[in-house]
């Protein structure tokens, strides 16, 4: 069926892509209702207009304009410079003017305007607490910035959903990654991709630069080799390291899931679950269901269902997956080994999923499509079938986000001066999450908070806090 392009207007669109076209209109009846139609009818969603310069004869007005990717963008300037009466004067994109210069600064705590101000923050005054931090080593939690500090270390080798693209390009993820750990917690993160993909050269440099830090980020490093980075300096350092990617979205999963289940009236420890990924968040999600009590996970990768015994495609990480998981022994694609299930989580892949898939689930069923931009079935596919509905995406009711969990997990870290971040406290940080849509507020769009609550991180820290404080895992002592 065709469809004409204004029907398609805003579809896709996204801030992602979103620019400010300058143009110089014809003061005339009916010109600004032609320049937003234009735009339209070329697909583009139209988020402000605002006057720049009044005049008799032309209005110049900038036009804040929301596009699919950057080929659409320049269809939609083409579409309006074809107006008769306007001249488009620029076009800028409102993404890379945030970027210029960088997203972070740093800035003084204290004041620096006197001889004074001088010789305490520097020298001769900073002797003694150099001295003091000698003597006794715990105190650089207190007397430096060590006891706010988080280093987001990565060596650019699965950000986002770009792959493979190497430090310099994911500086500007880790800057904004940095940004929401300020927003959020008030935790002053640091960005650290790393011009080495080396495992030994990762785990070596993190060592290095770990007196500086309370806590050591690791993201978007790409599996199994981020297994290994993790296991190795959570032994070898005495302040928490944390890999996001794992961790961050399994605390997400785990309270939307507990939610979910509420809703659709069945137990957790009943749930019969089928994972489609095993990297990095497959795996964390799958130790942290083990830890909730369900039993009964299948886990599968391109090459089908993890079972003990299968020898085409596994690793170590994999082979320990198909000795605590599919306890039946099953085998085959997720088509074959989803009859029957509660719950699909998947960290994958676009398509991976069909609506025959769902059918064959049992009833009301749940089905978290996390792949990121395009998820594994695309909840207009699922809607008709599925009970809950769950993606990674913004535009969608029920977003699993990362940024629901690790700033209040690091900010709890740092508050009781943890030495690691346990099971313990990821499942503390997830029931602690889903317990803040209360049973009034929790139906099926609404499973998780959004990420602009601001109940989110103090509550999440709080929990973190007390449960490393029960696992004698904190420094510090108990405030939280």
């Amino acid at each position: 069926m065709a469809h004409n392009p204004s029907e398609l207007a805003g579809v896709g669109t996204s801030a992602g892509y979103r620019f400010a076209m300058r143009a110089r209109i014809a003061k005339r009846i009916g010109m600004l209702g032609k320049v937003a139609s234009a735009i339209s009818q070329a697909g583009g969603s139209v988020v402000a207009i605002d006057i720049v310069q009044p005049g008799r004869q032309q209005i110049i007005r900038d036009l804040t304009i929301d596009a699919v990717d950057e080929a659409h963008q320049q269809r939609i300037v083409a579409r309006v410079k074809r107006l008769e009466g306007v001249d488009v004067v620029n076009v800028s994109d409102r993404i890379f003017q945030m970027h210029l210069g960088g997203k972070l600064e740093v800035t003084n705590k204290r004041p620096l305007k006197t001889r004074d101000d001088l010789s305490m923050a520097y020298t001769p005054g900073v002797a003694r607490v150099a001295k003091a931090i000698h003597e006794d080593p715990s105190r650089v939690f207190r007397l430096t910035i060590k006891g706010n500090a988080v280093a987001i270390v990565t060596d650019g080798s699965a950000v986002l959903g770009l792959g493979n693209i190497g430090p310099e390009a994911a500086l500007p993820v880790m800057e904004g990654k940095a940004m929401l750990f300020k927003e959020f917690a008030g935790v002053d993160a640091f960005p650290l991709p790393l011009d080495t993909q080396d495992v030994e050269e990762i785990i070596q440099t993190v060592q290095h630069i770990s007196p500086v830090f309370g806590a050591i980020n690791l993201e978007d490093i790409a599996a199994p080799r981020c297994f290994e980075i993790e296991d190795r300096l959570r032994q070898q350092l005495e302040i928490p390291v944390f890999h996001d990617d794992q961790h961050g979205t399994a605390i997400v999963v785990a309270a939307a899931l507990i939610n979910a289940t509420k809703v659709v009236c069945k137990e957790l420890e009943a749930l019969r679950v089928v994972v489609s990924g095993i990297g990095a968040a497959g795996v964390a999600c799958t130790k942290i269901m083990l830890d909730l009590g369900i039993t009964t996970i299948i886990g599968c990768d391109r090459n089908g269902a993890l079972y003990q015994g299968r020898d085409v495609g596994m690793t170590p990480i994999k082979e320990w997956y198909a000795s605590v998981t599919n306890p039946e022994g099953k085998r085959g694609s997720i088509s074959d080994v989803i009859e029957e299930a509660d719950f699909f989580l998947g960290v994958s892949g676009p398509g991976l999923l069909t609506a025959d898939d769902i059918k064959k689930m049992a009833p009301d069923p749940i089905v978290f499509a996390l792949a990121n931009p395009t998820p594994e079935i695309s909840p207009e596919e699922a809607e008709p079938h599925v009970a809950v509905m769950a993606t990674g995406r913004s535009d969608y009711p029920n977003q699993v986000n990362n940024v629901l969990a690790f700033p209040g997990v690091f900010r709890g870290a740092l508050d009781c001066c943890a030495t690691t971040i346990n099971e313990q406290m990821n499942l503390a940080a997830a029931r602690a999450l889903a317990a803040l849509v209360s049973d009034d507020e929790l139906n099926p769009d609404h499973i998780i908070p959004s990420v602009f609550d601001r109940r989110v991180a103090p509550t999440v820290a709080r929990a973190v806090c007390e449960a490393g404080h029960e696992t004698g895992v904190a420094r510090r002592s108990r405030k939280c």
